[in-house]
């Protein structure tokens, strides 16, 4: 199933072309309940909604650096990230992005501070279905929900990580939530992020040092994830500089594709 929210905070399921309203069923459920023939449920054509973040208010934003070997290796040799030099996800660890960041597509990226660097990051996400604490890898995936595409914005500098991702609109989550079903094997997802048209990052989940489970395990050994928890699991290589007036298209065969419109802060 795919569950987008849309418009003025609606809830509806994706099929083919057309998304069918279901906000009456939906509650305040992350998977809500919907009945199996939508054919009597209102609809609009999926081209002409306005797609917002797939979850709502998550409990957090949680991200993890340097899990792909390409990308840290472009990292290292531009020296995009001065002073973050430790490239192991046990010894870096994770890191927060605050929830005040979260957009969905439609709404795109308000960029600041353009006389710096700005890159995009396209990444798997995952969202947590169930409480889970302490879960061990070979569980791991039974807590989760389901997948989305996602796009961490970094500011480049010296200041904290967190700090430089969490600015309004550095978090888009889209197209909609792709449920855990129909995702059976999360290191088997292609991702492509394009930039006005050219491809700028293509890799697949497979490539990833840490795969989902993994990350899950070492997460609830610091910290309870909840239901609604949004989890970016890293960047692969081809990340570049954002603009005012660029077209972000992120894509993905099983998770679909949002576009995304970048344009100055405050206009």
């Amino acid at each position: 199933m795919k569950i987008c929210r849309f418009d003025n905070d609606r809830v509806g399921i994706v099929r083919g072309d057309d998304v069918y309203d279901i906000t009456s069923h939906a509650g305040d459920a992350l998977v809500p309940w919907a009945p199996a023939d939508l054919s009597k449920l209102p609809k609009k054509l999926l081209a002409s909604v306005k797609l917002l973040s797939p979850v709502k208010a998550p409990g957090k934003i949680i991200a993890a650096p340097v899990n792909y070997k390409a990308h840290i290796e472009e990292m290292k040799k531009a020296n995009l990230s001065p002073g973050f030099n430790i490239w192991d996800i046990e010894k870096a660890g994770l890191f927060l992005k605050a929830t005040s960041s979260l957009v969905g597509p439609s709404q795109g990226i308000a960029q600041r501070f353009l006389d710096r660097r700005t890159d995009h990051e396209v990444e798997l996400v995952f969202v947590m279905g169930k409480t889970a604490s302490g879960v061990k890898r070979e569980k791991a995936l039974d807590y989760v929900a389901g997948y989305c595409l996602g796009l961490d914005v970094t500011v480049r500098g010296s200041e904290d990580r967190s700090f430089r991702k969490s600015m309004d609109t550095y978090t888009v989550l889209g197209p909609w939530l792709t449920t855990a079903d129909e995702v059976p094997d999360p290191q088997d997802v292609q991702l492509t992020l394009r930039q006005n048209g050219e491809v700028r990052q293509d890799t697949h989940t497979s490539d990833m040092l840490w795969d989902v489970a993994r990350l899950i395990e070492f997460a609830t050994t610091f910290y309870t994830l909840h239901p609604g928890d949004v989890f970016f699991t890293g960047t692969p290589s081809g990340v570049s500089p954002i603009r005012p007036g660029d077209k972000l298209v992120a894509s993905s065969p099983q998770l679909g594709t949002m576009e995304v419109l970048v344009r100055e802060h405050g206009k």
